[in-house]
């Protein structure tokens, strides 16, 4: 009998941990690949991201903003046919995304996020996003930034942005819904390309595309 309890309890786990998560996005890009994680607890926002990706919206587009020990941000549309110094980031899709504020997803290293425009409701744009590659704190700064932003990070936030770190004036500020698993190393690559006085890179750092994959039971399909 408990053997039979124990293995209906690793079943159990194992179908826990098939819907964790669900969905992955490997982005393929002119430096390489990114996989990501995206976040269940931000529905509106991965949702968006999946049927984008899968509608080839993404396929073409640029990494049109890039800016060290910050971010690379993706997705405008105009970025496909934009001719070399041409200023970006007002593409759009003609709606914009609800925030999805989740105190346990904040900016570290490797978080994805949705960019958007100053509106007071902090909706996301419809499809541009970005990748943070951050930089480190020390406390002295992090003290800084919570007194500024009137907020308290708790412990492990702390630690992840003193030794990993991050972008933590972004939080409770724009929507973050996913996490890279891999390729970090391609996401420096592109950050560090030199740019123009608009952060543009010099250097066309091309999406080529953006494939979704689902987790069942282990088994990606």
């Amino acid at each position: 009998m408990k053997k039979i309890f124990l293995v209906v309890l690793f079943f159990a786990f194992i179908i826990q941990q098939s819907y964790s998560q669900k969905y992955r996005a490997k982005i393929f890009t002119s430096e390489g690949n990114i996989l990501l994680e995206l976040y269940d607890s931000a529905p509106k926002h991965r949702d968006n991201f999946i049927k984008l990706a899968q509608k080839g919206f993404y396929n073409g587009t640029l990494f049109h903003r890039v800016i060290p020990g910050f971010m690379i941000q993706g997705g405008d549309p105009d970025s496909k046919t934009a001719k070399a110094g041409q200023l970006l980031g007002d593409g759009d899709v003609g709606y914009t995304i609800p925030a999805e504020f989740i105190s346990s997803y904040f900016h570290k290293r490797g978080a994805l996020a949705q960019a958007r425009d100053d509106n007071p409701a902090k909706a996301s744009s419809g499809c541009q996003f970005y990748i943070v590659t951050g930089k480190k704190f020390t406390d002295e700064a992090l003290i800084k930034e919570e007194n500024r932003a009137g907020r308290k990070m708790n412990e492990e936030q702390k630690n992840i942005y003193k030794t990993i770190g991050g972008a933590p004036h972004l939080d409770g500020n724009y929507t973050v819904y996913g996490q890279v698993l891999k390729g970090m190393d391609a996401a420096d690559k592109i950050v560090n390309e030199k740019r123009d006085k608009n952060d543009r890179p010099l250097k066309n750092q091309v999406i080529y595309k953006i494939k979704i994959r689902k987790k069942f039971l282990l088994i990606w399909i």
